[in-house]
């Protein structure tokens, strides 16, 4: 007789970052996680995140639609079902569901992560087998602060925690964008690789100009320089340029990979778990990816601890990722809600061992963060 999905529940948890992140389109110091609890007849019980960016400045999913459409909407699809069979499951979500991947993946995972405990095997092992058990780890330098940026990678540099480098741009006056990557570039001379994201802050022509000061400067990749529609565009920029363009926004699922690749993008796609709507549709994105020759970095949300575990598991049953991982998001909290964080060291971190996700909840931090 197979386990049931006895219940479902969310939370939405506050936890502050440790200093202010700014992107192009907001500024956090503060990041909301919504925790999935998902229970089932035979006492397992499946724990998922799902994780935006902003609220709704980056994606038209926020916290609180997230939670709002699980529990009213999805969970009822799932609680009664039987829990071992998730491509049922998903297939259900598909039948009844459109959009929400953010709220897909998160109910994803809980399912990995209560089939793995179930069976006694780790979420990687669900998916085909770890073939990495260390994965590399970049960090972005979003304080807004040249000097402070500066002094933020030789202390992660010194500390052997990352010595891959992100910058994120396009909030500024472009002149003032570039004296800044320029800058770091100039003081990490050679020590550390330096990628910027755009996040599609920049027209086509803004781009041009700013991409060839960029290669100049050294950068080895730049992500999403223009609105993730213009895909054209995108296929234009890097068929014009040697630094190769990371599409992220632009490239969703399967669908829109196969729309770049028919345009002729020649860059590298961003694997993100929560645009995927889940481990399984990110994996199916890169499958596609690497049969049409293109490079893979696996992208975050700045998931916590449990959303980057599933990342992690996924990415780890991968041949390669060409440009590495931005796993870092736990690292940019102040606290956690997990009662054993990620081991990151040499540059990297390691994949969560155990069965399912390899991670526990704390409860008396759960508590404290979670919205009343």
């Amino acid at each position: 007789m197979p386990a049931i999905i006895e219940s479902i529940t969310t939370q939405l948890v506050d936890l502050p970052t440790i200093r202010p992140h700014r992107l192009s389109m907001t500024t956090m110091a503060c990041q909301t996680l919504v925790i999935v609890r998902l229970r089932t007849s035979d006492g397992i019980e499946g724990i998922g995140e799902g994780t935006t960016i902003g609220g709704l400045s980056y994606s038209a999913e926020s916290p609180e639609s997230i939670k709002c459409n699980i529990d009213a909407w999805m969970a009822p699809l799932l609680i009664g079902q039987p829990a071992d069979n998730i491509n049922a499951l998903m297939a259900r979500l598909d039948r009844h569901v459109r959009g929400n991947a953010i709220a897909r993946s998160a109910l994803e995972t809980a399912l990995l992560d209560s089939q793995g405990k179930r069976l006694g095997v780790s979420v990687a092992e669900l998916l085909g087998g770890a073939v990495h058990k260390h994965l590399a780890v970049l960090w972005t330098l979003a304080s807004g602060d040249t000097q402070k940026d500066i002094d933020e990678a030789f202390q992660r540099l010194d500390e052997r925690r990352h010595q891959q480098f992100k910058l994120k741009l396009g909030a500024n006056a472009l002149r003032d964008d570039l004296r800044h990557v320029e800058s770091i570039c100039a003081a990490l001379d050679g020590r550390a690789g330096v990628q910027v994201d755009i996040n599609q802050a920049w027209d086509e022509a803004t781009a041009v100009q700013g991409i060839a000061a960029l290669e100049a400067a050294g950068v080895a990749l730049i992500e999403q320089p223009i609105s993730a529609r213009n895909v054209c565009g995108l296929t234009r920029l890097a068929n014009r340029f040697r630094v190769p363009m990371l599409a992220d926004e632009a490239v969703q699922d399967t669908g829109d990979g196969l729309t770049l690749l028919s345009a002729g993008f020649s860059g590298a796609f961003a694997l993100k778990i929560a645009k995927a709507g889940g481990p399984r549709g990110a994996l199916a994105l890169a499958r596609t990816a690497q049969a049409g020759g293109i490079g893979l970095y696996g992208g975050t949300m700045l998931e916590g601890t449990i959303g980057t575990a599933a990342s992690l598991h996924a990415w780890s049953a991968l041949p390669s990722l060409e440009w590495g991982t931005e796993m870092f998001g736990p690292l940019l909290l102040k606290d956690d809600i997990v009662t054993e964080g990620l081991r990151y060291h040499e540059f990297g971190v390691d994949l969560p061992r155990g069965p399912g996700l390899g991670i526990a909840l704390d409860e008396d931090r759960l508590r404290f963060y979670s919205r009343p």
